[in-house]
């Protein structure tokens, strides 16, 4: 699964436990020694009360990345 980072942009994540949308890829985070990427982040659903909890972000590391493909990335968390 070699990807860039760009790549994730816009891409909507899905939860296969549950089959649950939990939105768009907003950031990744890569490893700035060896350009590997750690792990996506999509914003928390409470987008309204984001602005003053930024910590609602939803993290998702890269193991739990199950498939990636052209507009959806499956992850099993």
């Amino acid at each position: 699964m070699a990807q860039k980072g760009m790549d994730f942009k816009h891409k909507e994540v899905i939860n296969i436990a549950d089959g649950r949308r939990l939105g768009y890829v907003q950031d990744v985070c890569a490893d700035l020694n060896t350009g590997n990427i750690i792990s996506i982040i999509v914003p928390g659903s409470s987008k309204a009360l984001s602005f003053f909890s930024p910590g609602n972000d939803i993290v998702i590391p890269w193991d739990k990345i199950k498939c990636i493909g052209e507009n959806v990335i499956l992850v099993d968390i």
